[in-house]
């Protein structure tokens, strides 16, 4: 028996000038340490034969399975708003695609798998602590309801990479509804290339928006659907304190998907100009950034359609900003309906808004746990006594006058205690993907070989809404000598 991936490839049927086509680079002793086996089944994928050694070659990179067309894919990207005409995967090779389960089209790609001739001088290569954080992170997010690119995989690798010192080496097997970026269609843009830009928009049509060909108008439909989910994922990722980190224009995914997990992370105390990545010396992607800079982006994959829009650039432009237009206040709806489940608001009133603001505001001065307040809040929901959410504010006060306002707000409302919170459980998160338990599992894994903390924090991490009584402690914030205040590429 031989492991048998059911590819069925579409990117790499487009021209040569979308890709590059290369085989990653066999490594010395890849041995795997995660699979993703429930992943693994909706892929198609037989769990049993990926654990065997053989694969945990292919995992790695080390055998190229039958029917894989291994492909490095071409784009360029604004970077901290500096534009690179061309970047590519440098250190990640698409395998191919699946049909999973569901009928949907899936990439399997590896991250770490050696050198591309879009590397720029890197090694290609991948180090195991950023593999383990991309794992978990993506992993966290697919269970909190967000979409994104998953992990199937995590192999080392038996050789070490040279980063600030010698690491162990790894290689991440992601998967992902594609891989295409704002910066693809910049890759193409920039060069004037407009029947590529032509060529890659059918291609997204035809993957991720196929009833858009009915549109009158199917580029400017395709705008609209990549603004609409972009607004919406971003305010998924407000609504769970998430921080990206590093929203580039090469990071930006067209399938509304979060993609690329370099220096992300969740915040602890609630703060609007959060910042962990050690290279965002501005804050341009500070957590209350990350709606303006997605519109950003939208911005600059609308000017590479506007020659599909009109030949009149005029035209084009005001076509653009109007679809554009949408972003906020899709933006704005979908966050502040978000916001108003969290505190068990369920109908609408006068005052609620406000009500909503002067609770972050509070938080932010007290630095109160983002996660535990919304939390806790759903305890004191269901039972008017329990006050444990003050506990998060430095001056306990500033919640007991915000609580009583609440309390008189969701007594207008239909639901039961009881119901009101079930509901609030359910999109208040009790468990997140904290910074120190993260960097705690790298740590063991990198000094010590040692996956147990790996395991336990994936195990629990996929159940985010439920109380898990026996994980209580990773529920827990950072103690003072415990916080993460920077995170790193890894590259």
């Amino acid at each position: 028996m031989t492991v048998h991936f059911p590819f069925q490839n579409s990117y790499s049927a487009l021209p040569d000038s979308f890709f590059a086509r290369v085989a990653p680079t066999p490594v010395a002793a890849p041995r795997l340490i995660k699979l993703n086996r429930a992943l693994a089944a909706q892929l198609g994928l037989d769990p049993d034969m990926l654990e065997t050694p053989e694969g945990a070659e292919i995992l790695a990179g080390k055998t190229v399975p039958a029917g894989a067309d291994p492909i490095a894919m071409a784009y360029a990207g604004h970077q901290f708003g500096q534009f690179v005409p061309q970047l590519g995967d440098g250190r990640a090779i698409l395998l191919g695609e699946v049909i999973d389960k569901d009928g949907l089209r899936r990439d399997i790609q590896l991250k770490g798998s050696g050198p591309t001739p879009f590397s720029r001088r890197g090694d290609g290569r991948a180090a195991l602590g950023p593999v383990l954080r991309e794992y978990i992170v993506s992993e966290a997010m697919y269970a909190l309801g967000i979409p994104t690119t998953r992990s199937l995989a995590a192999v080392v690798t038996g050789e070490h990479v040279i980063r600030e010192t010698a690491l162990p080496g790894a290689v991440l097997t992601r998967v992902a509804s594609s891989h295409i970026r704002v910066g693809t269609f910049q890759f193409f843009a920039v060069r004037r290339d407009t029947e590529a830009v032509r060529r890659l928009a059918d291609h997204v049509i035809s993957r991720h928006y196929p009833d858009l060909f009915r549109a009158e108008r199917p580029y400017h439909a395709l705008l609209g659907a990549v603004v609409a989910r972009q607004a919406e994922l971003v305010a998924r990722w407000l609504l769970v304190g998430f921080v990206h980190g590093v929203m580039n224009t090469d990071n930006s995914s067209i399938s509304g998907e979060t993609i690329d997990y370099g220096p992300c992370a969740f915040m602890d105390a609630y703060n609007p100009a959060q910042v962990f990545s050690s290279i965002d010396e501005m804050g341009r992607y500070a957590y209350a950034n990350q709606p303006r800079i997605a519109l950003w982006n939208l911005t600059r994959l609308a000017e590479c359609l506007l020659p599909l829009f009109s030949d009149e650039q005029e035209k084009a432009v005001a076509e653009a900003q109007d679809i554009l237009g949408a972003f906020s206040e899709t933006f704005s709806v979908a966050y502040q309906a978000g916001l108003r489940k969290k505190i068990g608001l369920f109908t609408m009133r006068d005052g609620d808004d406000a009500l909503i603001q002067d609770l972050l505001d509070a938080m932010a001065k007290n630095q109160a746990d983002f996660t535990l307040t919304f939390r806790k809040l759903g305890d004191a929901a269901g039972d008017p006594a329990a006050d444990d959410a003050r506990a998060e504010f430095m001056d306990p006060a500033a919640f007991d006058e915000w609580a009583k306002r609440w309390h008189e707000r969701t007594a207008l409302e239909p639901q039961t205690a009881a119901e009101r919170q079930a509901a609030m459980h359910a999109v208040n998160p009790m468990f997140i993907p904290r910074n120190h338990r993260v960097e705690a599992v790298i740590q063991a894994a990198v000094n010590d070989d040692n996956y147990a903390p790996f395991e336990e924090l994936v195990k629990m991490l996929a159940k985010p809404y439920e109380d898990q009584p026996e994980y209580a402690a990773y529920a827990d914030p950072p103690l003072p000598d415990q916080r993460v205040l920077q995170t790193f590429c890894g590259t």
